[in-house]
C-alpha cells in the first residue's frame, strides 16, 4: 500500500517515517495528526495529540490484549492511565481524548510527556537525516525541506504546505497507517488471529440470533433441553435462560464460527466476561455438545453455511474428529493465555 502522490510534495519521505519501526508510536503519532487535521486544527498542542494516541491505541491493548513488544511504552502508559483515571477498558475513544487530555493530574501528566522524549522530533527524522533533536526542533520551525509540522515545547504547526494534501488524502494516509501497523504487530503476535480487526474497536459486535435460530434450535428441538456445560443448570428455549457465546472469547479470536459457539447459563455468561475455561474442567464436555450438534445439524441440513464451517476445521464432515478439534481449540486458549487473557478460576 503506497501514499497517494502529489507533486508539489515529497511523499516518499512521509512514507519513509515508517522504514525503521521498532515500536508504534509512529503509527499512532501520525494518525492523531490526521485526526487533529480533520478537526480542522493546525497548531496542535502535544498533550491533546499524546491522549489521541493512547485512546486509539486503548482497546486493542485493553480488550484484544495484543503485545506490542517490548521496547514500546504504550502499554505500560496505557496500564498507568487506566487507573490513575479512574477508567474502564470499554471507554469510547472521544470519551478517552476528553478525560485524558483535561487531565490535571501530575502522574497522568508525565506518563504522556513520555512520549515527547522520542516521538515527535524522530519523526522528522526522514527531512533532517542526522540531526539532532536541537536541530530537528530549529530546522523545523522554518519548514526545511518543506517538512510536515513545525516542533515547539508544547505544540506542533502543520506546514500550510500540507495541510490540503493531508485533508483531501486522510482516509488513505489513516488506512497507509493501519495497514503498516498491522504489519508491524502481526511480528509481535504471529499465533494471534484476525490482527486488523483488532485495532479498531467495533461499533458493534455481531448478533448471534442467527446462530441460536438456525443451528442450536435444532439442537434443542431434538434434546428438548440442554445442560450449560460451565454451570451445569439446565437450559432450554422454554425457559430463555441461556446466550449463545464464544468458548473461547471473542475478544481473542475475533469471530463468531459455529465450532467455538455454545449455549451458555444467562447468569454465568454476564459473569465470565472474556475469562477463558479451563480446558481440564470444562474441554469434554464442550467437545460433546458440539459433536452432537454437529450430527443433529448434519441430519437435518449437511449443506448450511454454519456446517460448512466445519471446513474450517475439518478437512471433510464425515466425521466430528475429536483430536482434530482439540487441535484447534486448546492451542487457542494457551496462547490467550499467554497474551494476558486470564482463566475462570483466576477470578
Amino acid at each position: 500500500m503506497t501514499l497517494p502522490i502529489n507533486n508539489k510534495l515529497n511523499t516518499n519521505i512521509l512514507a519513509a517515517c515508517f522504514k525503521s519501526t521498532v515500536a508504534t508510536y509512529k503509527f499512532y503519532w501520525l494518525l492523531a495528526i490526521i485526526e487533529s487535521v480533520e478537526e480542522g486544527k493546525v497548531e496542535i498542542n502535544k498533550i491533546e495529540l499524546f491522549s489521541k494516541m493512547v485512546s486509539s491505541a486503548w482497546y486493542t491493548v485493553n480488550y484484544f490484549k495484543l503485545s506490542f513488544g517490548k521496547q514500546d511504552l504504550i502499554q505500560e502508559a496505557i496500564s498507568k492511565i487506566k487507573i490513575l483515571e479512574e477508567l474502564n477498558k470499554n471507554e469510547s475513544k472521544n470519551f478517552l481524548n476528553k478525560k485524558i487530555s483535561n487531565s490535571s493530574n501530575d502522574l497522568t501528566l508525565k506518563t504522556l510527556n513520555h512520549f515527547d522524549n522520542n516521538v515527535p522530533h524522530w519523526f522528522l527524522s526522514p527531512w533532517f537525516i542526522q540531526s539532532s533533536k536541537t536541530e530537528i526542533y530549529t530546522r523545523s520551525q522554518k519548514f526545511e525541506n518543506n517538512c510536515l509540522y513545525a516542533l515547539y515545547k508544547d505544540q506542533i504547526i502543520i506546514n500550510p504546505q500540507w495541510i490540503v494534501y493531508l485533508t483531501e488524502n486522510a482516509k488513505i494516509i489513516k488506512d497507509f497507517c493501519y495497514w503498516n501497523l498491522s504489519i508491524f504487530l502481526q511480528s509481535k503476535n504471529p499465533n494471534v488471529p484476525d490482527i486488523p480487526n483488532k485495532i479498531i474497536k467495533p461499533a458493534l459486535r455481531n448478533s448471534l440470533t442467527k446462530q441460536r435460530n438456525e443451528f442450536w434450535k435444532n439442537v434443542f428441538d431434538n434434546e428438548g433441553s440442554i445442560d450449560c456445560i460451565f454451570s451445569g443448570k439446565s437450559l432450554s428455549i422454554e425457559n430463555n435462560n441461556f446466550d449463545i457465546d464464544h468458548y473461547v472469547p471473542y475478544a481473542f479470536i475475533s469471530h463468531d464460527l459455529i465450532w467455538n459457539l455454545a449455549p451458555v447459563d444467562k447468569e454465568f455468561n454476564n459473569k465470565k466476561s472474556d475469562k477463558l475455561p479451563n480446558k481440564e474442567q470444562y474441554f469434554d464436555k464442550f467437545y460433546q455438545l458440539q459433536e452432537k450438534a454437529f450430527y443433529i445439524n448434519k441430519n437435518i441440513n449437511p449443506y448450511s453455511k454454519y456446517m460448512e464451517e466445519y471446513l474450517t476445521i475439518f478437512s471433510s464432515l464425515d466425521t466430528f474428529n475429536k483430536e482434530r478439534f482439540k487441535e484447534t481449540i486448546q492451542p487457542l486458549i494457551i496462547i490467550a493465555s499467554n497474551n494476558g487473557f486470564s482463566y475462570m478460576k483466576d477470578e
